[in-house]
């Protein structure tokens, strides 16, 4: 499948919003070195806008935008701002180190949302917005307002809200369906309406940003499409808020597979899916499940006999595009101790890893002792090899010992705190792992309820890695960790650890307000 875009056909713009809107998914907050990881990622895929957080909301945001700002010069960068004059303020001056920055305001406009949430008059509203656009054009040229709740206000005053923001300055008007309420033919109609009876729609871009809650985000966003969007909202893997967002995998393979129908392209390298989309699951300690579209495990197999019997003879009879036209590898390159570093980085960036060269220098040597204890290294190998690169803060797994002696089970755990001073405990428990998680959470004073607990193999043959993956609860906030090694004790302290150590970091730097962000 060709991925480049033709000079010919017209383009929707892709604005991934993981590290804003994905972020508030219950469990999936990054920390900036995290995010600066992930957006070399989306850079590489060929995302047009990333939107990298809410500076008003947290420290953490504007230190991960000033990591991104400095090193990504090639796709906007956009940061979220409530329609107040302090939070434009400190967004535009976290906007200061891009080269190509983007100031997206938002307000609500529905009914319920003026009465119940803003308690604002719609002509108070109106003002909002063209005086908090106006101040964000004295910063930067390039404006986004979103209309919160666009699909539940009424029409003729969501069509005033967008010619108030036009007129103010804005460059793109973006209509949410923040609640995931409306259907394919209501936001075609919708879009259809709005651009043709605004004044200065012309000199607009018109945005999409659709939730999943009814299932229909990626349908809601085609049909937005069709009605004129000509820039989608998304996130990797649909991560987001309650059922999430539309999915960039499925809303960019949709408009390459059918382009014969939408007449439409967008800049994404396909091809780059899988490993961005795997490399964010490792990230959040979040996986999809086997038979979400693109990515899932099972999106290319075949089990049924006829099935296989048709793919054998031709394999368009049951596929729509290619595995590899997404990435999806029939084959994987196995490295060892004579690899090279050259070799490494290829492989490194197949998985998703963009590394600047000190940070190369670091993964050569990791992988270096890694060919010391295995005699060859494959895919599993060097993603748990970057799992288990040191975060600036957090319990570190030093050693431990576990004994299962009939009736009740004991575990002694050493870790390295963030300080870098070993933390050692004991604990018993009614079984091996769950004497191992007592004693981790003496260890780092982190309580967590288990709420699910699988593992199993990845990789192959004697190189095989056990992967353990847990669902948790820690207060009311759900966690996904993930751990990975030839011990399958170990994976599961490893994951018991991701989990406990975001729980920390999310203690030191929570957002503040993050529920008036844009939904």
């Amino acid at each position: 499948m060709n991925t480049s875009v033709s000079s010919q056909t017209p383009r929707i713009r892709i604005f991934d919003t993981t590290l804003r809107d994905g972020e508030q998914s219950p469990g999936c907050s990054m920390t900036p070195p995290q995010k600066l990881v992930m957006a070399r990622a989306l850079a590489e895929l060929g995302v047009d806008i990333i939107e990298t957080g809410f500076p008003a909301s947290s420290q953490s945001d504007r230190e991960a935008m000033a990591l991104i700002g400095r090193e990504l010069r090639t796709p906007t960068l956009a940061v979220l701002s409530r329609c107040l004059a302090a939070d434009i303020e400190t967004s535009a001056r976290a906007l200061e180190a891009a080269a190509n920055p983007r100031l997206h305001v938002f307000l609500s406009t529905s009914p319920l949302h003026r009465e119940h949430k803003l308690r604002m008059s719609r002509e108070q509203v109106l003002e909002s917005v063209r005086k908090h656009v106006s101040l964000a054009r004295q910063y930067v040229d390039d404006v986004e307002f979103s209309a919160e709740d666009a699909t539940r206000t009424e029409e003729d005053f969501l069509a005033e809200v967008a010619s108030v923001a036009i007129a103010a300055g804005a460059t793109t008007i973006n209509l949410p369906d923040t609640v995931g309420f409306t259907t394919p033919e209501e936001i075609r109609g919708m879009f259809s309406r709005i651009i043709a009876s605004v004044p200065g729609a012309d000199r607009v871009v018109f945005s999409a940003h659709c939730h999943n809650d009814l299932g229909l985000a990626v349908a809601n966003s085609l049909a937005a499409v069709e009605g004129g969007a000509r820039q989608v909202e998304c996130t990797i893997n649909g991560i987001g808020e309650r059922a999430g967002n539309c999915a960039l995998e499925e809303i960019a393979m949709a408009l390459k597979v059918r382009n014969a129908f939408y007449e439409l392209d967008t800049a994404i390298n396909t091809p780059r899916i899988v490993a961005t989309s795997q490399l964010l699951q490792r990230l959040v300690g979040m996986p999809v499940q086997r038979n979400k579209a693109i990515v899932g495990g099972n999106a290319f197999a075949h089990e049924s006999g006829i099935h296989q019997h048709g793919m054998l003879r031709h394999r368009g009879t049951y596929e729509i595009m290619r595995p590899e036209d997404v990435g999806w590898e029939s084959s994987q390159m196995v490295l060892g101790r004579h690899s090279g570093r050259a070799a490494v980085e290829q492989r490194l960036r197949a998985l998703g890893y963009v590394l600047d060269e000190a940070e190369l220098n670091i993964a050569f040597d990791a992988f270096k002792a890694l060919c010391e204890q295995q005699r060859v290294v494959n895919d599993a190998d060097l993603q748990a090899m970057m799992q288990d690169a040191p975060e600036s803060q957090g319990y570190r797994l030093s050693s431990m010992t576990v004994s299962d002696r009939g009736q009740r089970a004991s575990a002694q755990v050493e870790l390295s705190d963030p300080d870098g001073q070993r933390v050692s405990e004991r604990a018993e428990g009614d079984g091996p792992v769950d004497a191992l998680f007592a004693a981790l959470s003496a260890a780092t004073g982190v309580q967590l309820v288990l709420d699910s607990y699988q593992v199993h193999s990845v990789g192959i043959g004697a190189d095989a890695r056990g992967e353990a993956n847990l669902s948790v609860r820690h207060g009311d906030i759900e966690y996904d960790g993930t751990g990975t090694s030839r011990d399958i004790i170990e994976a599961s302290a490893l994951a018991w650890l991701d989990v406990a150590n975001r729980v920390l970091r999310q203690r030191q730097g929570a957002p503040v307000g993050a529920a008036d962000a844009l939904a």
